[in-house]
């Protein structure tokens, strides 16, 4: 038997590779399926089994393109209504995988059709749990991304059964049992995942507080909804294309990648109201762009920033990307389910500049020059576009806290006839918070080179530290 997590830093997912005696089992895959399939045909394997720990809504999961392309069979837990042919299995239903088996164990409360998968070795013996979004390491699944499309229940409810769920499903379990989860730290499923991707189940009982035996319901709930931050706009359209079906990925990949000269990459902006994503770095970006392009870097978490920015998944897209990065663009695009980009720019930005198209620039200072400006004037406008989290922990004293997160109201905090001075912990976001700005004719914009790392090392910023207490019981 062998198992081997996949996985994507990017998304903070981890999809599985489970194989016995010649079959392999893909928990939670990512939408391009290929290398799942190269995988299984390098060890002389056929895959059987596509599990799904429930309908996803962070990214666009791969099951459907698996199941075509290699005859699998696609399972779901109790409760799933999928809008196309699978399995959905009983509570306690084992399903057989070369010389091992796989107990399925219905879950509810991240979503009410959640379900664990336990994989039992050839001796019979229990060996390791794959618990999606039910149970994170340090952390358990959010109940309030996916209840107003697929259930009625409110998130309290719906907390209530993840109690339930891991009182009476989880907890009872051996504690030698390895932890496999859906996702780890970045990823919005949850809100204080560790950094560490597996775990013995007897640990996470010591140090997760939601296993935490003390815990009454009440409590228990409580500390679950505490704290908890607007989901990203994206999240239930990906949960009903989970739960409907979507275009294959190779179709998505041959739709975006067709190169456009510079000519007609302006004339399919114009004429599709395409938004214009340039995925270059923050620096290179800030040197010369497209106007009203958004910089939204491949480097960064860059899918999970387009689906927090850009509401709707079926906005066209153009991109602009360093030369060979455009399929990796397109793709990661597609795993949250912006299947609509148009194209790219051939040659990139500089077939664009060379064909003497107007540019745009984005003045940038390093922290040494906004100290020298802030002693001269110092009620100087600077903008902190950090989450409100990292701000509240520590932040410049003469700063006001904007996140990119919620951008649409953080605009309203910036005095558009003053310069304002932006930055973030080290320059990613406040250039992708610029580029939105000045395409909706913010002018007096500039980038703080090194964000707040840089500026708390200089000595002459006052830095406000605030360590908020704990809402954890």
């Amino acid at each position: 038997m062998k198992t081997e997590q996949i996985y994507t830093g990017c998304l903070a997912h981890g999809a599985y590779y489970i194989e016995s005696n010649g079959e392999v089992a893909i928990v939670d895959p990512l939408r391009e399926v290929q290398p799942y399939i190269e995988r299984a045909e390098r060890e002389g394997a056929r895959i059987k089994y596509v599990l799904e720990t429930h309908f996803h809504a962070d990214f666009v999961s791969g099951h459907l393109d698996l199941a075509k392309k290699t005859g699998a069979t696609i399972v779901f837990g109790p409760t799933a209504k999928p809008g196309f042919e699978a399995h959905v299995a009983t509570d306690g239903e084992r399903l057989k995988l070369g010389n091992v088996e796989i107990e399925v164990i219905h879950t509810p409360g991240h979503t009410m059709e959640s379900s664990c998968f336990l994989l039992y070795d050839e001796q019979g013996n229990a060996q390791s749990i794959f618990t999606g979004d039910t149970l994170f390491i340090g952390d358990v699944g959010r109940p309030d991304l996916a209840q107003h499309v697929i259930s009625d229940l409110t998130q309290e409810k719906l907390a209530g059964h993840m109690f339930e769920s891991l009182r009476n499903k989880i907890m009872p379990l051996s504690d030698d049992l390895i932890v496999y989860p859906g996702h780890g730290a970045g990823s919005a499923c949850g809100k204080n995942m560790s950094k560490e991707t597996t775990d013995t189940l007897g640990n996470q009982k010591k140090v997760n507080y939601a296993l935490n035996p003390a815990l009454s319901k009440e409590e228990f709930v409580n500390a679950l909804l505490t704290g908890l931050t607007p989901p990203p706009a994206y999240f239930p359209q990906n949960v009903l294309m989970n739960i409907k079906g979507y275009d294959s990925v190779d179709e998505v990949l041959e739709r975006g990648l067709h190169a456009l000269s510079p000519f007609a990459f302006e004339a399919v902006a114009n004429e599709t109201d395409a938004l214009i994503i340039d995925t270059r770095e923050a620096q290179v970006f800030a040197k010369g762009f497209i106007p009203n392009a958004v910089n939204i870097g491949i480097d960064g978490s860059f899918a999970t920033w387009v689906g927090t920015l850009v509401t709707d998944v079926k906005q066209p897209l153009l991109i602009v990307a360093e030369a060979g990065r455009e399929e990796e663009a397109v793709t990661r695009l597609a795993r949250v389910g912006y299947d609509h980009c148009l194209g790219y720019l051939k040659g990139g930005f500089e077939a664009w500049k060379a064909a003497g198209n107007e540019v745009d620039t984005i003045e940038r200072i390093s922290a040494a020059q906004l100290s020298e400006l802030l002693e001269n004037d110092p009620n100087l406008q600077i903008i902190d576009v950090r989450k409100k989290s990292e701000y509240d922990s520590e932040h410049l004293l003469e700063s006001v806290n904007a996140p990119l997160d919620y951008i649409n109201d953080s605009m309203a905090k910036i005095d558009r006839k003053r310069t304002a001075y932006v930055h973030c912990a080290g320059g990613y976001r406040s250039m992708v918070f610029i580029s939105i700005l000045k395409a909706r004719g913010f002018d007096n914009l500039v980038d703080v080179q090194g964000g707040f790392k840089a500026l708390k090392e200089s000595a002459r910023f006052r830095v406000s530290e605030y360590l908020c207490p704990s809402t954890m019981l």
